[in-house]
């Protein structure tokens, strides 16, 4: 079986922003901003990747099944 590349350090502070409750409307993105330096919509659309990624549903499966839940319920 071959190996499997992980995830990066920008993928591993995705799914770690991820984990986080926020209180305040915005406080998620100001934080994606500062944190990450990267758009909200660049965040979200990996974050969506991740979701679909293998190497992300074997280090976080958690995370991943509850993300997926949002995902299709349309959250």
């Amino acid at each position: 079986m071959g190996r499997v590349n992980p995830l990066t350090p920008e993928e591993r502070a995705i799914l770690d922003l991820e984990k986080r409750t926020w209180k305040y409307p915005g406080s998620k993105e100001r934080a994606v901003r500062r944190e990450l330096g990267i758009p909200a919509t660049q965040y979200y659309m990996r974050v969506n990747a991740l979701i679909d990624d293998p190497r992300a549903v074997s280090e976080e499966p958690e995370l991943i099944r509850r993300l997926r839940a949002q995902r299709d319920r349309g959250e």
